[in-house]
């Protein structure tokens, strides 16, 4: 009996431990990433306005077309990071040190591989810029500029900076953090004045984002290097690497298919709007998704730290207590989306006016769109968390669907209904299979539930949520006198007085309706309260 009771004790002592080193790191990498989150996106603005004033929105546009076009060169990635990122878990918890080596080393072997086919598929592309931008009423060369950079900051990636995936894995994006952003910062700094101040503005712009990608870079190379110094080449073949990671080939080889439907439901939409319009709408398109962006990177910073601690701790196979986590994850991650949309619903229009002018406004029809889009989009998030932990890759089917969904009728209601068109089919196919299919994968394959448990917790969080802003919007707007149309510090105001009270509103009634977020209370007080 004692000896059950020295094994219990050591059992609970390890378990809180990692209880503990999994909140406190996950914390950390928050409370970094969220600092640096609001700096990078107060410069962005700045920076995108001024970029506007004296670059023009045809130059924007021109950037946000490259953009897509070598995002479509790197699915020749194939999802190689999220796959070594998985298998890289147990070993970093083990602290095997020989077989992190191994997967590390075979993952900058398959690195320099792709990077081979995406510099070699550049050149090709950049061969048909006469006639892709045939339209364009730039100097050509300016195609050839932007994109060249941006090439060589997506090759450096592959050859030097792969060994990140460890930080990633090992719960340190907090390091990436500190070692990159801060250049990022003086490169919008350094961008800013640069166009303020010198007679070449768009030659500044290009020569500063290659100087300080190469800065950042090294930056990344030496944090890596200093956080593990046990990094090194072991020396093994590629075929032999090849032949010991089977089973990471065949995730990679899953994840490439996902790969596809990521690339269309972030990039394909600008290709369309540009292929069916103009640039100049492309542009438009840009500022209102630079908002939707610094959206989604503020949910990165607030939730995805915790990826590598949801891994953790399916890792330690306690199938209650992951249960019970996804629900807290997923009611937090509705209570705090929604209040964002709620506000993004309210201000994005008074918003995109003071910011850059009144002429750069959408319909409000787009607005509404842009946001039901993001609600799925943010959403998603914690079903994705817990598939990639549990390394559910082989719905190969799903993404091809979504993406046949996605380009099909965005093509087709494109054509119909313009711009609110491309709008709706990228929203109908994230319903399909994002919102319906990947919750019922994840409850079916992994916690061996019926999907009506999701889809119950799903209704339950969302009426919390309808019903937080329907008494938020209709309570205030009987007494609250501020029109955010008239200056920054009414709008700023209108915001946070609207945000607070659905916050407010929202915790109560999560509560009442008794989702997860009743499962979060319960642990920050200490006590079974409901």
């Amino acid at each position: 009996m004692g000896n059950y009771s020295v094994i219990y004790y050591h059992y609970s002592i390890n378990y809180l431990m990692n209880q503990t080193s999994r909140t406190t790191k996950s914390i950390h990498n928050t409370v970094v990433a969220m600092a640096f989150f609001v700096l990078m996106l107060l410069l962005q603005f700045v920076s995108r306005k001024v970029f506007l004033n004296y670059l023009g929105t045809e130059v924007l546009g021109l950037n946000t077309t490259l953009t897509n076009l070598l995002q479509f060169l790197n699915l020749a990635e194939l999802g190689i990071g999220a796959a070594v990122g998985f298998s890289l878990y147990k070993p970093l918890a083990n602290q095997s040190y020989a077989i992190i080596n191994e997967i590390v080393t075979f993952h900058g072997m398959l690195y320099r591989r792709i990077a081979s086919y995406i510099l070699v598929g550049g050149v090709l592309i950049s061969a048909f810029f006469p006639l892709i931008f045939k339209k364009m009423n730039l100097p050509l060369w300016y195609a050839y500029a932007s994109f060249g950079v941006l090439l060589v900051s997506a090759l450096i990636g592959y050859y030097v900076n792969y060994r990140q995936i460890v930080l990633s894995s090992a719960q340190m994006d907090y390091k990436i953090q500190v070692a990159t952003v801060p250049w990022t910062l003086t490169k919008l700094i350094a961008q800013i004045a640069a166009m303020y101040c010198l007679p070449w503005p768009y030659e500044s712009w290009i020569v500063l984002e290659l100087v300080f990608t190469l800065i950042s870079a090294y930056s990344l190379h030496r944090a890596t290097r200093n956080a593990f110094p046990e990094l090194q080449s072991t020396g093994h073949t590629f075929a032999e690497l090849k032949e010991k990671y089977r089973e990471l080939l065949v995730k990679i080889r899953q994840l490439f298919f996902h790969r596809i439907g990521g690339f269309v439901m972030t990039q394909f939409s600008s290709i369309v709007i540009y292929a069916y319009i103009s640039l100049t709408t492309v542009a438009l398109y840009g500022n209102y998704m630079l908002v939707g962006t610094g959206l989604i990177r503020l949910c990165n910073a607030m939730f995805n730290s915790m990826s590598a601690g949801v891994g953790n701790l399916v890792a330690e196979g306690d199938e209650r207590h992951i249960r019970e986590v996804f629900y807290e994850l997923l009611s937090l991650r509705f209570a705090f989306v929604g209040m964002l949309l709620y506000v993004m619903l309210l201000c994005f229009q008074p918003f995109i006016s003071l910011w850059i002018g009144p002429e750069y406004l959408f319909g409000y029809s787009t607005v509404v769109l842009i946001v039901a889009t993001l609600f799925i989009s943010l959403t998603r998030n914690v079903v994705d968390q817990f598939i990639n932990a549990y390394g559910l890759f082989g719905d190969i089917w799903a993404p091809v669907v979504e993406a046949s969904l996605n380009v099909g009728l965005s093509v087709l209601f494109g054509w119909l209904f313009g711009l609110n068109g491309i709008l709706f089919g990228v929203f109908v196919s994230l319903v399909v299979v994002v919102a319906m299919w990947k919750p019922f994968y994840l409850f079916s394959r992994a916690f061996k539930l019926g999907v009506w448990h999701y889809w119950s917790e799903w209704i339950r969080n969302s009426a919390a949520l309808a019903c937080a802003g329907v008494a938020s919007y209709y309570l205030l707007g009987s007494f609250l006198r501020l029109n955010p149309y008239q200056g920054w510090s009414e709008l700023v105001l209108f915001a946070l007085v609207q945000g607070v009270a659905f916050a407010i509103f929202a915790a109560a009634f999560l509560l009442m309706f008794r989702t997860g977020f009743c499962l979060f209370v319960n642990r920050l007080t200490g006590r079974q309260i409901l």
